[in-house]
Parts: C-alpha cells; sequence; structure tokens
C-alpha cells in the first residue's frame, strides 16, 4: 500500500500579466489538429454523433472525453479543442441531445455509452497511423457537461454502467449543478459532500459566471466551480479566469445558431478578446495533463503557472493546487 503524505495547498498571490513571457502551452503545440465528424449511420457508429479532433501525425495519444454545455453544439469548442489537440491529445465530443437537455440520469447514461463504444469504435473513426491511448482516458466538460463528467466518474451511469477504473483524469471548465428541478440528476451531484474520485482533478472557473445577463446567472454561486471544486479530493487544482464569463470559452462566432445564441446573450461576457480565455483553459488542460501523465504533477509546467499565474494569457485569480 502506497503511503500516504499529508496534503498541502500552495498558497499563490495572482499577479498583473501584462509583462509576463507567457508558456509554451499557451500557444499552438507542434501537431497538426484535424477536426472529424461522426455521424450515428449505421450499427458501427457511435450511439451519438461525434465532434473529433485528432492530431495527425502518427503516433498514440491520451483522449479526452469532453461533454458541451446546455443545448451547446459540440463543434462550438473546436477553437479551444484545436489548441489541445496540438499538444498531442484527441479530443472526443459527443452530442448527447439536440436541443432540450433530457434528465440528468439520462445524460449520464447516454455519456456512459459513448464512453463504452470507445475502445471498439475509436480507432476506425481518427487519421492513418493515429491510435487513441484509452489507458489515458480523460473526462471533461463545460457547464452542465462539467457536471456530467463528474457525475459519470462517480458512477450515476447504470443503463449501461460503466467502469470508472477507466478514467485518468477529469478536467471542468466552469462546471455549473443542475438549478432546473425537470434536468437536475436524481440525487444531485452536489449531494456529495465529498466526491470520492481515484484520480486528480482540475476546475476552471469564471470570474463573471455568477453575473446575471439575463434573468438569472448562468453559473449561480450557489451550484458554481467552487462548489465542485471544495468537494475534490487531492491532487486537485483551481483556476478562475477573472475577466471572463461563462460562455467566452466558445468559438468567436459559434456556427450552429443555437449556440451563437447561448454565447452571445444568455451569459455576461468578458470585455477581452476570447482568445486569450480559450488559449489559458487549453493550456491549463494541456499543462495538467502533459504533467500527470509525465509523473511530474508536483514540479512540472502545472506548477510554474500554480506559483506565477501571470504567465497566463487571460488573468487568472483564486489559483489553488492541493498535492497529495
Amino acid at each position: 500500500m502506497a503511503a500516504v503524505v499529508e496534503t498541502k495547498p500552495v498558497p499563490v498571490e495572482a499577479k498583473p500579466n501584462e509583462s509576463a513571457a507567457e508558456l509554451p502551452v499557451f500557444n499552438l503545440g507542434s501537431h497538426t489538429p484535424t477536426p472529424i465528424t461522426v455521424e450515428t449511420s449505421n450499427i458501427s457508429s457511435p450511439p451519438k454523433s461525434l465532434f473529433i479532433v485528432s492530431p495527425i501525425e502518427q503516433g498514440s495519444y491520451p483522449v479526452i472525453l469532453f461533454f458541451p454545455g446546455t443545448s451547446i453544439g459540440n463543434n462550438a469548442y473546436s477553437q479551444l479543442f484545436q489548441h489541445i489537440s496540438s499538444h498531442g491529445l484527441i479530443v472526443v465530443s459527443p452530442q448527447l441531445y439536440s436541443f432540450m437537455p433530457p434528465s440528468g440520469n439520462n445524460e449520464v447514461d447516454l455519456a456512459a455509452q459513448v464512453a463504452n463504444w470507445l475502445p471498439e469504435g475509436l480507432k476506425s473513426n481518427l487519421p492513418e497511423n493515429v491510435e487513441a491511448d484509452l489507458n489515458k482516458l480523460v473526462l471533461s466538460g463545460h457547464s452542465r457537461g462539467g457536471t456530467i463528467a463528474f457525475a459519470l466518474s462517480l458512477g450515476y451511469a447504470t443503463n449501461p454502467e460503466i467502469r470508472l477504473d477507466q478514467f485518468s483524469a477529469l478536467v471542468a471548465v466552469d462546471p455549473v449543478g443542475g438549478t432546473n428541478r425537470y434536468t437536475e440528476l436524481n440525487p444531485s451531484v452536489l449531494s456529495n459532500n465529498t466526491f470520492d474520485l481515484s484520480f486528480p482533478v482540475t476546475v476552471i472557473g469564471t470570474g463573471l459566471g455568477g453575473v446575471a445577463k439575463c434573468m438569472i446567472p448562468c453559473a449561480p454561486e450557489s451550484a458554481n466551480h467552487e462548489k465542485f471544486y471544495e468537494r475534490s479530493k487531492a491532487p486537485k487544482a483551481h483556476f478562475v479566469t477573472k475577466e471572463y464569463g461563462h460562455m467566452d470559452v466558445l468559438d468567436d462566432s459559434p456556427s450552429n445558431l443555437r449556440s451563437w445564441v447561448m454565447s452571445k446573450c444568455m451569459c455576461a461576457n468578458g470585455k477581452g478578446p476570447r482568445e486569450a480565455v480559450r488559449r489559458t483553459v487549453g493550456g491549463l488542460a494541456v499543462a495538467f495533463l502533459k504533467d500527470l501523465f509525465s509523473g511530474n504533477l508536483k514540479n512540472g509546467v502545472l506548477m510554474t503557472i500554480v506559483q506565477d499565474p501571470s504567465v497566463a494569457p487571460a488573468l487568472l485569480d483564486d489559483v489553488d493546487f492541493v498535492q497529495v
């Protein structure tokens, strides 16, 4: 049995980011990402349509299973996915429903169907000579999709059931617990006082998610990123893009009309360019996963960012990293 080491939070003080040199993870990497759309056309197809972004160079790459936010098209994150994939990662994003979300429990079951399809079905939909390393399978999601990622990892799926030990990490982008009783998970994910997960977690929040633009905030404080982070076990990291809103991680102008409306009209937006927050979120995900898979989580690029948040393109606040 491994020795238990005292958990140690890493205290940091956010610094102005105008003059600091950015780290390579915040710029495009050396790989060439290509988008792939996979429809549900025959018996060997995935249970739900997929938007995949993969490197085209020969190699074996970790896989991120990314769940979109409420009523958002999976291709509305194409620029974020390209950034991540350019650093040698495959992003697979399923479209679990077309318009109105189902109940949270039904959505988790749909997510489980996709996860169970990956070992047999993903390879034939990737570029030639590209292999998916499913020993390094990461759960991720934005907004409601972040909640689905947590729920899947916590064993909420019942039809079908799923192997929880296949997941290596979780990256949540401004996750929001259910605020609608018709689509909420039962029991609520946030009803768990502690998330008993066996792998590291990174939670990335937004500073304007709790600001109302229409009637209510898109990420109310009662169910926002902080609630997910405080329930997560070490090792865990937390970052907040202070000057950006809940939907600013999406493409500048999503091609899907529904996604465009959600992106531009429903939530408070930051005044800065979206490119900066996408590069920040993508770079944080890359740093976290690269350090994790190289066994260097305590002393790698992520720790550099934690100790000096000014290296990120967007201003980071509430930075925290708890080691084991």
